[in-house]
């Protein structure tokens, strides 16, 4: 009998975490939870984002060149 509730358990605990990972890894289920919550805490670009992300890359960009330039002057008057 100790020998079946060993092969027994052993299955179980293989065929759970095999068993889990088929079922969470269906691409229905994929696209119904994983998709739907992504799209509803990122939602698509709009205009107006996109134009304010840009702004915002824009001045990073000239604050970094600003500062490269700042550097550069001191290192070539040392």
């Amino acid at each position: 009998m100790g020998v079946k509730i060993e092969i027994f358990r052993m299955m179980l605990y293989l065929s759970f975490p095999v068993a889990m990972f088929w079922i969470s890894n269906q691409p229905e289920y994929f696209e119904e939870y994983v998709v739907k919550r992504k799209r509803e805490i990122c939602p698509p670009d709009e205009d107006i984002r996109r134009k304010e992300l840009e702004d915002f890359k824009e001045r990073m960009r000239e604050l970094r060149e600003q500062r490269l330039l700042k550097q550069a002057g001191l290192a070539s008057k040392e």
